[in-house]
This record gives C-alpha cells, sequence and structure tokens, in this order.
C-alpha cells in the first residue's frame, strides 16, 4: 500500500516539474543585447537603440500584455521593430496583438512587416490598416530616409514572400528587395525587417548592412552544444535560429520569437526580446 502511494507520489511531483519547466520556458521573458559595430554606421545615429519584437503569434504576456511591454519600457527604445506573425492562423485573435501595440507605440516609433501567418488567416489588409490606425510604420515593399545632422540612414520591409504565393522565397524577397529600394539615392546604411532569415544569401547579395528577421521560432527545441532542432522553411538541424550572423559587409539578427504556432511548447527556448544599439566605429 505503501509503495502505490509513493509512486503516486512520484507521479505527482514529476507532472508538477514537468508543468512548471514547460511554463518557465514558454512565459519567462529573455532579453538578448548586441553591439552591432560598423563604420558605415553614420555618426549621428550612434548609440541608436532598437528593440525588435517578432512571432508574437497571439501569445499573452501578463494582463494586457503588461509583462512584455514594461520589459520593452525598461530597454528605452529609440525605435520598435516587430518583424511578423503578431497573429497566429490557428487561433487568430487580432485584439490581443493589438492590445500590446496600442502601448508600444506609446514608447517610440513602432515599425512592422507582414509575416507568413498574416498571410494564411487572409487578413493582410485588415491588420495593415488596424496597425496604421495606432502609428504603426507598416512596411510593404518600401523604405523610408532618415537625414540627420547631414547624413543618412534607411529602415526599409519587405512582406513575407507567401504573398507572392512561394514557399521557396529567394526570387519573391529579391524582387521585394528592388521594389523597397527603388529610389533611394547613394548607398545609405541600410537596415531591413524581414520575416524570414533563411533568405540570408539574398540580403548578401544585395548588400544588405542589418536585417531584422525571425521565423524560426529558434528552432523550437535548442539543444546544448547543437542549436535549434527545427525550423519553417529549414527543416532539421537548422542553420539560422538565433542570434547575429555575419557574412560580406551584412548582419543578420535572428529573434527567437515570443510564441508558439503548430508546435506548442519551447524548450530551453524561452521568448526572446531583442534589443540592438548601433555604434560608429
Amino acid at each position: 500500500m505503501m509503495s502505490k502511494k509513493r509512486k503516486l507520489i512520484r507521479i505527482i511531483l514529476l507532472f508538477c516539474f514537468i508543468s512548471l519547466f514547460l511554463y518557465f520556458n514558454n512565459h519567462w521573458l529573455q532579453t538578448s543585447s548586441y553591439e552591432i559595430y560598423s563604420e558605415r554606421v553614420p555618426k549621428p545615429f550612434d548609440g541608436l537603440t532598437i528593440v525588435q519584437l517578432s512571432d508574437l503569434h497571439d501569445a499573452t504576456f501578463g494582463d494586457k500584455q503588461n509583462r512584455l511591454v514594461e520589459k520593452v519600457k525598461n530597454l528605452h527604445p529609440d525605435v520598435i521593430f516587430i518583424t511578423g506573425d503578431i497573429v497566429d492562423s490557428n487561433r487568430y485573435d487580432l485584439e490581443n496583438s493589438l492590445d500590446l501595440v496600442r502601448q508600444l507605440v506609446t514608447l517610440s516609433d513602432v515599425y512592422y512587416v507582414t509575416g507568413n501567418h498574416e498571410v494564411a488567416v487572409n487578413q493582410v489588409e485588415k491588420i495593415n490598416a488596424s496597425l496604421k490606425k495606432l502609428g504603426v510604420h507598416v512596411l510593404t515593399n518600401d523604405a523610408k530616409t532618415f537625414t540627420f545632422d547631414g547624413e543618412q540612414l534607411v529602415i526599409a520591409g519587405i512582406e513575407d514572400p507567401l504573398m507572392k504565393g512561394l514557399d521557396y522565397p529567394d526570387k519573391a524577397v529579391t524582387d521585394s528587395l528592388e521594389e523597397a529600394f527603388t529610389g533611394i539615392r547613394g548607398q545609405p546604411y541600410s537596415i531591413l525587417l524581414s520575416h524570414r532569415p533563411e533568405v540570408f544569401d539574398v540580403y548578401v547579395k544585395k548588400e544588405i548592412d542589418l536585417a531584422f528577421t525571425g521565423h524560426a521560432h529558434g528552432g523550437q527545441i535548442r539543444l546544448p552544444f547543437i542549436g535549434g532542432l527545427i525550423a519553417p522553411g529549414q527543416g532539421w538541424f537548422p542553420k539560422y535560429t538565433a542570434g547575429k550572423y555575419e557574412r560580406g559587409m551584412t548582419t543578420m539578427v535572428v529573434n527567437r520569437g515570443l510564441g508558439n504556432s503548430i508546435i506548442p511548447f519551447r524548450i530551453f527556448n524561452r521568448p526572446e526580446l531583442v534589443v540592438v544599439k548601433l555604434k560608429s566605429r
């Protein structure tokens, strides 16, 4: 009899441990910080602080997203980037995501590009209109040039390639980049918002200085000494899942994201905010 009770207690304790472990991995927000040094960063923009959010997927962090907003606020952003998938095609709840955005726009300028889930729910126009109404800069294959003390910086954004009906997005991304940078004169320092990291080669070829991406969910499950296990568009043991990647003149930052979609849990892969500070050498 006592043996059965002990087994039951062990099962209960194991269940509690697993529940706490999963809760911690999926709700405890983590901030990853990077400094990007480049002689191409214009001197007036030295020290610019960028906070990036990605792949919310209708997740909730506190009442009306207050825990997430407080995290962002404490990072003192000069600008906030949202790189797609603020909604989830499996449990579409735009109002939940707008709760977050309404508060973010009070902290700084907010820039946004679509992800594949906005396209999948066939609500891109409605989502974009709702965000614009709140004051968000929605970038749809276009770019904005900023001039300060005679120096220029460009922030560009491209729609998810699923907008063109392509699951393998190299050509769609190339076309979108060409459209976005049409009319940009000279070669100012360029910052790109794009949902997908798997097309890093395209960003390098187009000589983008700094690209912000998401989509990979950090590989969903992160294995010690190996990294992410699986990512959309990259398959098993994906190459680009988290952190900073550099090649040529291009740096790409991959945000692990905040929420989940088809796979309901993150393992060793906490929800992430990214903060980047630009530094002119």
